[in-house]
């Protein structure tokens, strides 16, 4: 259970360093979290196998910062739920940029701990060994490298989650090894100066929430304020007006991909544009990566078999994007019927390599190590990606215009232009 507390859950999860603790049941995993961060935030029981799925708990981790804990089930769970329960345990680790394998002090690790600290070694995710309830075991002493087990390779630290005792240090150590990459540091406050004026153009149609706007137009959006520079916000519509009322030119204009044709028609060519899409591609996966993938698109056949993932979960309205708006678009380029599939949310397919095509969302709701490993696992199966953004732009024949103020247009490989019928997507 996490607490209601609006402290804890103010940074969007997308954007935490994600912790995932593993362990077997009764290890103490989430009286470790507890002892963290001080607060009872998750449910703590002697039975075994109180935590039955992976549990996700937002907070404010001194000296961290902003993390999102990932409290998994217990490795040696029984029976065909128990399976199917560890089972859920590791699908958590294509999200975690820092893992903690909790063992009970004194013991010896399992076949499954050893193969985590071979699977985290491998992918290169930082990892502690965390010796816990160190207080049933007096005479270790608590400290790191003592009473560590003869079969355990990797950094392990002595610690009671009841005591506190090392819990401190502990803190300190993690706050050490998290990743400096695991997320980037600004979407476009490198491409800014103080000062400069930044253009929004979010369409307010049927599929945006009523009320507010979507997730990467809010941190676009203060990520134009953290740098100190004005944001205009405005619809479509509005644009001409906008960019005529400004006695400069803006530094930049940021549009949501869906309204690519009317905003390059309307935005003069001397003027960088991008999109949403386009900048979240930079700022949680491998743009380069996203970019290359367009040169699979003029090899696509008929009944060729593509994979459009979305990362959140919605009710598809009107002219959805994903289930819509791409596939029209594709398949005008293509010339004929292709084959779909849809994931979303967390789900995402264990067997890539019947596609030949996969289409990612720009990503705003996951944080950048899940987006980045299934750009790895797509690599790996030899499927060629791109995000919606990038699509859209090649689309419509203006990729190379909107990478410019990235510095990212060089990226483009030389392909034949995008056909006059995907315009209007």
């Amino acid at each position: 259970m996490v607490l209601d507390a609006p402290a804890f859950t103010t940074a969007p999860r997308g954007i935490r360093l994600h912790i995932g603790l593993f362990g077997r049941r009764n290890a103490g995993k989430s009286s470790l979290i507890n002892a963290l961060t001080g607060q009872e935030v998750a449910i703590v029981s002697e039975t075994p196998g109180t935590t039955t799925d992976p549990v996700y708990k937002p907070m404010e981790l001194q000296p961290l910062g902003p993390v999102v804990f990932i409290d998994t089930p217990g490795l040696d769970d029984v029976g065909r739920l128990g399976e199917l329960r560890v089972a859920a345990a590791k699908k958590v680790l294509s999200k975690i940029d820092l893992a903690l394998l909790v063992l009970e002090a004194g013991s010896e690790p399992s076949t499954e701990e050893k193969g985590l600290i071979e699977y985290f070694e491998k992918e290169k995710i930082p990892y502690l060994i965390v010796l816990n309830k160190q207080d049933l075991v007096p005479s270790t002493p608590a400290g790191r490298q003592d009473g560590t087990p003869t079969a355990l390779k990797g950094e392990t630290w002595l610690v009671s989650a009841l005591t506190g005792a090392g819990i401190e240090e502990l803190k300190n150590r993690i706050k050490e090894i998290a990743p400096r990459e695991a997320r980037k540091e600004t979407i476009l406050g490198d491409l800014i100066a103080p000062g400069d004026a930044v253009v929004l153009v979010t369409p307010c149609d049927i599929e945006a929430p009523a009320g507010r706007l979507i997730l990467p137009q809010v941190q676009t959006l203060r990520d134009i304020l953290d740098h100190d520079a004005l944001a205009v916000v405005v619809k479509e519509d509005g644009l001409a007006a906008a960019l005529a009322g400004l006695k400069a030119p803006p530094a930049l204009v940021v549009t949501d991909s869906q309204a690519f044709p009317q905003v390059a028609a309307t935005v003069p060519p001397s003027v960088p544009l991008t999109s949403f899409s386009i900048l979240f591609a930079r700022y949680k996966g491998d743009i380069v990566g996203l970019v290359a993938g367009v040169s699979a698109i003029p090899n696509l056949k008929p009944g060729d078999r593509v994979l459009i993932a979305e990362a959140c979960t919605h009710h598809p309205i009107g002219d959805d994007i994903g289930r819509v708006k791409i596939p029209r678009a594709l398949e005008k380029l293509v010339g004929g019927k292709l084959a779909f599939t849809w994931y979303a949310g967390s789900d995402f397919p264990e067997d890539l390599g019947s596609f030949k095509l996969l289409i990612h969302c720009g990503g705003c709701m996951i944080n950048r190590r899940e987006m980045l490993s299934r750009q790895a696992r797509a690599l790996a199966a030899g499927v060629p990606t791109v995000n919606y953004g990038v699509f859209l732009a090649y689309a419509q024949g203006i990729l190379a215009r909107t990478l410019a103020p990235l510095g990212l247009d060089h990226l483009v490989p030389s392909l034949p232009a995008a056909r006059e019928a995907a315009a209007g997507t």
